[in-house]
This record gives structure tokens, C-alpha cells and sequence, in this order.
């Protein structure tokens, strides 16, 4: 199939499913009736007009007839006057006349099978257009009605739980999402403040070595305090300190009164 064939394709099969959507049951019945009627006058004017042919032929055939027999009686006289000439020519035209009247038989008898065929075609059509018109109301209601349970079944569909394209459930998804948004920052929070105490205990442990150094501890004796060491521990390293230096005066002084 050629692109030009597959382009045509295309176009009418848009084209028609336009027309489709397009397309009004009540306005389409509407329109087919007025055809049918407008067709049916057409028709009406077409059957008049054959029958008017079938009464003409009619004429025709019985005026040459006619004719015939008059020219028979023409020639009858003439073989009485024993005029045998004008007799001949009597019984010629005689004979053309029914030869016409043949013609005329023939075009008659189709005439009228043809004005039999659209009286019956005429009336098929104005049967159908009565049932048609009678049938309107019906079909128009039973258009709409299925119109009305299609709307409703659409609307059912379009706020169905079941749809996860609904409003609803999309709804529903961005409510969880909130919610664990919230719940997330309810977690860090948690954890900030834990981290706020542990800077405050940490705070608490350099307040206690600076006043251990202020009341005269060794920077060694701060060893078990930077590692993790209570300020019990530092009290007990600065006592035994001085005990020890305390001590140590005492020998000297000994010694020396010796």
C-alpha cells in the first residue's frame, strides 16, 4: 500500500470517527424523516408523471387504431369503386398504423409495469416513513435513556475507589505522602535534640576541668576526664596530689634538724 493510499486511509477513518462522535440520535431521526418525505414527494411527482406517459401511450394506441380501421374501410370501397390504385394505398397506410399501434401496444405494456413498480416502491416508502414516524418517540426515549445510564456509569467509574486514576485515590497518595513528610521531620527533630543534650553533657565535662585547673590540678590529672572521666575523678587526683607534695615537705624538714 502506497503512502498517498495509507495518508487517505488515515483522514477517513478520522474523518468518519468525527462524524461518529458527532452524530445525534434525535437530530439524526429528525433529518431522516425529512428525507424520506422529501423523497417521497420526488417519488409521488415521478409516478404522476409516468402515469401521465401511460395515459398519452393509451391515446396513441387507440388513435392509430383508429386510424387502422378506418383506412380498412377505405380500401374496402375503393375494391368496391374497383379503384384497385387507391385501394392499394388505403390498405399501406392501413398497414403503417398497425405497426404503430404495435409500438404503441409494447411501449404501453412496459409503461404500465413501470408505473406498477413505483406505486409499489412509493408505497414501501410512505409505510416506512409512517413507521418510522410513529416509531420516533420510542426510539428518541430509548436514546436518551441509554444516553442517561452511560452518563451515570461514567460517573460511578470516575469516583470508583477502585480506579487509581481517581481523584480519590490521588487524593488518598498525597495525604500518605504528607503524612510521611511530617513523620520524617517529627525524626529529625528527635535526633537534633538528642544531639543538643549531648553538647550540653559534653559542655557540663569542660566546665568541671576548668575548674579543676583553676583550683590548681595538673593538666595530666585531666587525662581520665578528657577520656570520659567524672568530676569525682578529678577531685580524687587533685587530693591525692596534695597529700603526696605535702608528704614530701615533711621528710625535708626532718632532715634537716638532724
Amino acid at each position: 500500500m502506497g503512502i498517498m493510499d495509507r495518508l487517505s486511509n488515515l483522514i477517513r477513518a478520522n474523518v468518519n470517527d468525527l462524524i461518529d462522535r458527532a452524530e445525534d440520535p434525535e437530530k439524526m431521526l429528525d433529518q431522516i424523516l425529512r428525507d424520506m418525505n422529501s423523497n417521497i414527494g420526488v417519488a409521488r411527482t415521478q409516478v404522476a408523471a409516468m402515469i401521465a406517459q401511460e395515459k398519452e401511450l393509451e391515446l396513441d394506441l387507440q388513435e392509430t387504431q383508429k386510424l387502422s380501421n378506418e383506412w380498412g374501410i377505405k380500401a374496402k370501397k375503393a375494391v368496391d369503386a374497383g379503384k384497385d390504385d387507391l385501394a392499394r394505398e388505403a390498405l399501406r397506410r392501413k398497414r403503417d398504423n398497425e405497426q404503430n399501434a404495435l409500438v404503441y401496444q409494447q411501449q404501453l405494456t412496459a409503461q404500465e409495469q413501470a408505473v406498477e413498480k413505483l406505486k409499489s416502491q412509493l408505497k414501501q416508502l410512505e409505510q416506512k416513513y409512517s413507521s418510522t414516524l410513529s416509531h420516533r418517540d420510542a426510539l428518541i426515549a430509548r436514546s436518551r435513556r441509554a444516553r442517561a445510564q452511560r452518563e451515570v456509569a461514567e460517573k460511578i467509574s470516575a469516583f470508583s475507589p477502585m480506579d487509581p486514576t481517581s481523584d480519590l485515590d490521588r487524593m488518598e497518595r498525597k495525604i500518605r505522602s504528607s503524612e510521611a513528610h511530617a513523620a520524617a521531620l517529627t525524626e529529625i527533630g528527635d535526633e537534633s535534640y538528642e544531639a543538643q543534650f549531648r553538647e550540653l553533657e559534653m559542655d557540663d565535662d569542660i566546665e568541671a576541668q576548668l575548674q579543676a585547673l583553676k583550683g590548681g590540678a595538673e593538666p595530666e590529672s585531666l587525662a581520665g576526664a578528657l577520656t570520659g572521666g567524672s568530676t569525682e575523678d578529678v577531685d580524687f587526683a587533685d587530693t591525692a596530689a596534695a597529700t603526696s607534695t605535702e608528704s614530701g615537705a615533711a621528710s625535708t624538714d626532718s632532715s634537716a634538724s638532724q
